[in-house]
């Protein structure tokens, strides 16, 4: 039997020194200049986040065994599933603002960026908390469930930037121009230093992502307070999510039961969470209870689609006068 590799630093710093190297490539060297992205070069980059994910996941087996790679996997499909929601709501921030195509991926660049802090500092503070009150599990389990039913039965309410605290706050200290200044996020009126209306975005897109990351995060731990793995497998999932929107941005209608599938996954784990003393599922049956229901969510979707009568043509009935 192999001998278990302790994670170092070292593996911290190589793993957050890769992606920082990757996402300056996709800026700097792939996507230099604002350019509006297409579908199929959203799909190339969609899949290669995926792969090189199963490929960090692979990387566990020699490393830290089987049981750990099926973790990072499980807690990755958790991720990128509940990060498919976040999709749809920077989707209505981008038409409430009516940012330009070409300047979205790099609002959406910099969102990364700041979500990596973000989620690394709420991870660190997250499973020290558990590491020392085990029992906090149980409350963000009944959170979960609550979260669970809550979305199920909520309706979409848009894009209110009036009501957002942070945009109230960033309003009040600084001016904001009316009109985009470029793919610039500050600019001068008068002489002063300004925000655009793409800071203003940029500042909604991360509020918002604050705001699935307080579900998203404690559904892993119901898999794993692995640090690493909790880490790793977020930043995975947000690392795809920039290409995934432009993937399925234009495929809306296709995923219309996605928030049921979603509050469903959400309640499996919050109940799992509550009752792993008594019955103990394994993290393989885990990883294919959130697979099944995301998969039969986008198919019911589909189906529902394809069901729906075509629009009728508008076609002239009056005789020809020719």
């Amino acid at each position: 039997m192999l001998a278990i590799t302790e994670i170092t630093t070292w593996h911290w710093v190589a793993f957050i020194g890769g992606v920082l190297v990757f996402v300056l490539l996709d800026l700097f060297v792939f996507h230099r200049g604002a350019h509006a992205i297409t579908f199929k070069d959203a799909l190339m980059w969609t899949t290669i986040c995926f792969v090189l994910a199963m490929l960090f996941g692979a990387g566990f087996v020699p490393l830290r065994g089987k049981e750990e790679a099926l973790l990072f996997i499980t807690g990755y499909i958790i991720e990128l599933s509940l990060s498919m929601d976040n999709v749809f709501v920077i989707a209505l921030i981008f038409g409430y603002f009516r940012v330009p195509s070409n300047f979205q991926h790099r609002v959406l660049f910099f969102g990364f960026i700041n979500a990596l802090i973000m989620r690394g500092t709420v991870i660190a503070v997250g499973t020290a908390i558990i590491a020392r009150f085990h029992w906090v599990l149980y409350i963000l389990a009944v959170f979960l469930v609550y979260s669970g039913i809550k979305m199920m039965f909520s309706k979409e309410e848009g894009v209110h930037p009036e009501k957002n605290p942070v945009i109230k706050l960033a309003q009040k200290a600084f001016p904001v121009s009316t009109h985009f200044d470029g793919a610039k996020f500050f600019t001068r009126i008068n002489r002063r230093f300004a925000l655009t209306p793409l800071a203003l975005v940029l500042l909604m897109v991360e509020t918002t992502d604050l705001v699935f990351a307080v579900d998203s995060i404690p559904a892993i731990f119901a898999v794993t307070t692995d640090p690493f793995i909790v880490f790793t497998s977020n930043i995975f999932a947000i690392l795809g999510l920039r290409s995934l929107y432009f993937v399925l941005v234009g495929a809306i209608e296709y995923f219309r039961y996605l928030k049921v599938g979603l509050s469903l996954v959400l309640v499996f784990i919050g109940a799992k969470m509550l009752t792993e003393s008594w019955i103990h599922i394994k993290v393989g049956w885990s990883l294919a209870a959130v697979a099944g229901i995301i998969l039969m969510s986008i198919a019911a979707s589909i189906i529902m689609v394809k069901r729906e009568p075509l629009p009728e043509k508008l076609t002239s009935t009056e005789p020809s006068t020719e």
